[in-house]
């Protein structure tokens, strides 16, 4: 798009939000073009070009007097991000608003999934949806789109593979320069104008071949806008960095180099961000200390490295890669707690009794030496060794290992108070969801060869309870200072009383009961996790319970954490991989050093950041684990497995297989046994002549039909 075209745009948004801000209010041109300020005879002749436009559009109303008001037909306008849902449909939620409209593709505007627009309501009755048309797109919210590339003599045309991109980008002849036909690549939105079918588009990028894992892999990170990789300036800054420790930094920290210390961490892991201390101070009191890299110290706020982990602001873990937060040097270097290496730390350090007590508790920077670096797996044979014996030879993960006397007790000692603090968490009403996570053996090629299920063992809960006193008690302490101070707080809030309604219907038919009645719902979310454990349906009530739950987010508005039924809460301990966390170090610093309060609206603003940033590596995180399973099940066109019904709408069943996890998508149109009916109310279909039923959680058989990579499709047939 021209300059010249950027700015009528420009100008032509700003018209419609002041009509619409303004919305019985009359204006002449020379009113809006001092609103605008614009002075200039080109600028003022834009104003009344784009005015006589919209008063075309009926969007505005023209006096004798040649003043412009908003037309009375809309004089009901929002603004709002549209997005399209599976079933083609549009919706947009109302800024400022708990309304939200439905908008048929005939009334999109040419509006695309993530864009600010201006709607208008076009019906709104008691039990049908409220629907809506988009007035006026305000501001693009995506402006590269990943596609294939389809090359013709003299134009082009790149197709999108997202279900959310319902159109595609025209490749003009003077841009199709030398990409190859077939090819992947990335598009960036130029314009829509009025009278085109398809947005015009530049390519920027060829990504290669579809089907091959880099094009793939590359192809879900640009999805969701995530960068793989440092600019040439961002590493050399990293560089520089001084890794030394030195003595007038350490002179200025509490010393923990001689005190036990380890890191539990997967065996695969390569960033080590956190660490536990441990003492024996006799009569039944124990100094533990959770150690976290002191990312802070490195990373200076309004530096170049600081701007690119605020940008990220999450690692983001697929399955063959992390894309991390920080450059490497920094990440699996200065800042990684490898063990025999001195470390700067910033460290939460509990008295605590028999009974798991915090007794004391002190904050601060610190220096720390890791004694060992241990894997999960490591820990777990130690907790496993029943052994009176401290001193035995455990072989662990293979290999003979010599586990000392103080070792072997502090792992114990700490798992024995993990226990008791879990237990007094969840009495206190958290919410436990034990959920098998999916994993896949890799080849060197970075193809799955197999798949196992990672389950959390005691040695995981270990760490997880310190981690969680560690997050706790920080904002605690912070939390109940006065006068307030500005302060990360990672919230969770209620579920949502819908969704508790339906979970309770379709667990009904399974024989499980939850009682919305209770006075503490936890209680029973809990029993029904617990009784469906081991059940063939445990993952889709597991499914179905998360989906009752509020998202966690950051924010300075503290409400508590529901799911862990904690009053305070925040990130605290993985400041390699989270940005959050970054600035709960910076703002405990601050306050501990007794600086100035720092400004709300700019925390506030990095929260909504990092949460949004979060869902977006989510989001990759679960494409690529899809991705995975699709290359999985390629070679096993044809055979048959088990599965349970995880998923229904009104044009497909999804399954989820019970020997892998993989979830493929049965269509209705491909069960020609009978004609079959959508029950949204029951999460099921049933056949019009046999009244044959299929139901979220049904155990069925289904034969493989595809496994398309390019379109990350998994087939299924019903057998």
């Amino acid at each position: 798009m021209s300059k010249k075209k950027k700015e009528t745009k420009r100008i032509e948004n700003k018209l419609i939000s002041i009509f619409n801000q303004n919305p019985k209010k009359k204006f002449n041109y020379k009113q809006l073009a001092s609103l605008l300020k614009i002075t200039n005879t080109e600028g003022r002749n834009t104003i009344i070009r784009v005015l006589n436009k919209l008063k075309a559009k009926s969007f505005l109303s023209q006096n004798k007097a040649h003043q412009y008001t908003l037309n009375k037909s809309f004089s009901i306008t929002n603004e709002g991000i549209f997005q399209l849902i599976p079933s083609g449909k549009g919706i947009v939620k109302i800024e400022n608003s708990d309304m939200e409209l439905v908008i048929p593709k005939s009334k999109f505007a040419k509006a695309l999934h993530g864009d600010r627009v201006l709607v208008r309501p076009t019906r709104a009755k008691k039990d049908v949806d409220a629907t809506g048309e988009v007035v006026a797109v305000l501001e693009r919210g995506i402006h590269e789109y990943v596609g294939v590339f389809e090359r013709n003599k003299d134009y082009g045309f790149v197709s999108s593979r997202n279900r959310r991109i319902y159109t595609d980008f025209f490749i003009e002849k003077n841009e199709l320069k030398d990409y190859t036909d077939g090819d992947k690549v990335v598009v960036r939105f130029k314009e829509w104008s009025e009278g085109n079918n398809s947005p015009f588009g530049t390519i920027i990028k060829s990504l290669g071949t579809p089907g091959d894992a880099e094009t793939e892999i590359h192809a879900i990170l640009h999805d969701y806008d995530l960068p793989y990789e440092f600019t040439e300036t961002v590493e050399a800054d990293a560089k520089k960095i001084n890794a030394s420790i030195e003595k007038k930094e350490i002179a200025k920290r509490r010393d923990f180099r001689d005190t036990l210390t380890f890191t539990i961490d997967p065996i695969t892991a390569k960033d080590y961000d956190d660490a536990i201390s441990f003492k024996n101070l006799g009569n039944d009191l124990y100094e533990i200390g959770i150690h976290i890299a002191d990312v802070s110290h490195y990373v200076q706020p309004n530096t170049l490295l600081d701007e690119e982990a605020y940008n990220r602001a999450t690692s983001v873990y697929l399955v063959d890669r992390v894309v991390p937060m920080l450059p490497e040097v920094l990440s699996n270097g200065v800042c990684s707690l490898r063990p025999k290496e001195e470390k700067y730390t910033f460290s939460a350090v509990f008295i605590i009794n028999k009974e798991a007590q915090v007794k004391e508790q002190w904050f601060g920077k610190t220096v720390i030496n890791s004694n060992h670096r241990f894997s999960y797996e490591e820990v777990q044979e130690i907790l496993d060794t029943n052994s009176d014996s401290v001193s035995d030879s455990v072989s662990l993960s293979g290999k003979a290992y010599q586990i000392d006397a103080p070792t072997f007790e502090a792992i114990n000692v700490l798992n024995h108070h993990a226990k008791i603090i879990r237990n007094l968490r969840m009495k206190s009403g958290a919410i436990s969801f034990d959920r098998v996570e999916v994993n896949f053996l890799l080849n060197a090629q970075n193809q799955p060869e197999s798949v196992f299920f990672k389950t959390s063992r005691d040695a995981h809960k270990l760490i997880e309870e310190f981690m969680l006193l560690a997050n706790r008690k920080v904002a605690e302490f912070i939390g109940k200072q006065k006068p307030v101070v500005p302060f990360v707080y990672r919230i969770h809030d209620v579920p949502d009383a819908d969704k508790l309604f339906s979970l309770k219907s379709t667990i009904d038919s399974f024989g499980y009961q939850l009682n919305l009645n209770a006075k503490n719902i936890n209680q029973s979310l809990n029993k029904l996790l617990h009784d469906c454990s081991g059940s063939k349906e445990q993952n889709l009530i597991d499914t179905l319970t998360l989906r009752c739950m509020s998202k966690a987010v950051y924010t300075t508005k503290n409400i508590g954490h529901y799911g862990l039924a904690f009053e305070y809460y925040t990130h605290f301990t993985s400041p390699i991989r989270r940005y959050p966390d970054v600035l709960v170090h910076r703002l405990l610093e601050s306050h501990l050093n007794g600086h100035k309060n720092a400004s709300v609206p700019t925390i506030e603003e990095a929260c909504q950041h990092s949460s949004e940033r979060e869902i977006l590596a989510t989001r990759a995180e679960r494409d690529s684990i899809k991705y995975m399973q699709i290359i999985f099940m390629q070679d096993k066109i044809g055979k048959q497995f088990s599965g349970v019904i995880s998923g229904v709408t009104d044009r497909s069943l999804f399954v989820e297989l019970i020997d892998n996890k993989c979830e493929g998508m049965i269509r209705l149109s491909d069960i020609t046994t009978d004609y079959f009916i959508y029950d949204e109310r029951n999460y099921a279909i049933r056949g019009k002549r046999t009244n044959q039923v299929y139901q979220l959680g049904d155990t069925v058989q289904v034969i493989v039909k595809n496994a398309n990579i390019i379109k990350r499709h998994l087939d299924f047939m019903l057998v």
